[in-house]
């Protein structure tokens, strides 16, 4: 991919300037940062060969991780130097992960099926599970004052969407709850921005798309058609990570390292959650009122991969490869390589 497609930028210099930015918080006296954070078990100055690492985490449709470290001081002594690239969606991303463009990111459950499918050289190395598994964190939308109240009333119709994304998914699998297939409907391929303007103009009947985006929408009179939770749907999210950085033990130890200070930043910005909402705010340039009306669909926990999110992503795998949106099936227990501890809960007390 190009990189002119992805925007880096800081360092831990960077982010280790969280004691003046925490104090554009909440309004209120500044939380403690998490500077002088070390991951359970983990010693940094054990580590001195990591100082020679650069880790690019790849930020994904603006889940206010990048902006969160900086608040959070997560990476203020870290052993290695960290960079973020911002992604408009998962699919980029993971090619950036299979081509070495970038370490680590967080895509949905989509992304690393259809990169698969194509062959990409690529791990999933952990879930990042929502907080909140009754709040969706993607829909499909109707316009306001649209006709359509049921998903079998999309026959015909165009949906906005971006391809191979997770609400790609989820269309896929609205569809097929409803007795329909792609073929039934017209699915147009666009980008997040590009679906904006096409459902705000009425150049499509429905949009299926995240958060914040797609709180956003619904503040502007958007009406939900289906919510982006279980059968149709998951809620978590998947990290993948390039061959280089998990095939090489010691920087898969400090990768390791890296994910577990994630979600120490995201612990953090549960507890803070004026902060949580500013560094989103700052992510997605969107008013703070904005951010905190879609905060909940971004609290997340970062946990190892389970043999139920495989059996999930098989099942989804296969449904994508029925539906003829890819043309390879997937084995996704080839492509998973958990790098953090058995039993590791960033949302754990003392994690964050």
């Amino acid at each position: 991919m190009s990189r002119k497609s992805i925007r880096a930028v800081g360092g831990a210099a960077v982010l280790a300037m969280a004691g003046a930015l925490a104090a554009c918080g909440s309004g209120n006296a500044s939380p403690a940062p998490l500077s002088s954070y070390t991951p359970p078990g983990e010693s940094s100055a054990s580590h001195s060969a990591w100082s020679r690492y650069t880790f690019t985490i790849g930020d994904n449709g603006g889940d206010g991780s990048e902006e969160l470290a900086k608040l959070s001081g997560v990476f203020g002594n870290a052993p290695y130097k960290v960079k973020f690239a911002r992604f408009t969606y998962g699919p980029p991303l993971v090619q950036a992960a299979a081509s070495g463009d970038i370490d680590l990111g967080s895509v949905g459950d989509v992304p690393p099926i259809t990169g698969a499918a194509k062959e990409y050289g690529f791990d999933v190395v952990a879930v990042e599970r929502s907080l909140n598994p009754s709040q969706p964190m993607e829909n499909i939308l109707v316009p306001k004052g649209s006709a359509i109240t049921s998903l079998s009333q999309l026959r015909g119709k165009k949906i906005a969407v971006p391809q191979g994304s997770s609400a790609h998914g989820l269309v896929l699998n609205a569809l097929r709850s409803a007795g329909l297939t792609p073929s039934d409907v017209q699915l147009v391929f666009l980008s997040p921005a590009a679906g904006a303007t096409a459902f705000a103009s009425g150049k499509v009947d429905a949009w299926a798309i995240w958060n914040p985006q797609s709180a956003l929408a619904v503040q502007q009179g958007a009406r939900v058609l289906a919510k982006g939770l279980p059968p149709i749907d998951q809620t978590a999210a998947y990290y993948v990570a390039s061959a280089k950085s998990v095939s090489d033990p010691a920087r898969r130890a400090a990768l390791a390292d890296v994910l577990e200070r994630l979600g120490a930043e995201f612990a953090w910005g549960v507890k803070h959650p004026g902060e949580f909402a500013q560094a989103l705010s700052l992510e997605e340039g969107i008013p703070v009122a904005a951010a905190k009306a879609s905060l909940e669909a971004f609290e997340y926990r970062i946990t190892p991969v389970l043999p139920s999110d495989i059996a999930a992503e098989q099942q989804l795998g296969d449904a994508f490869l029925r539906a003829g949106q890819i043309t390879a099936k997937v084995d996704v227990a080839s492509i998973v390589a958990n790098i953090l501890p058995a039993g590791y809960d960033s949302s754990k007390p003392g994690i964050g």
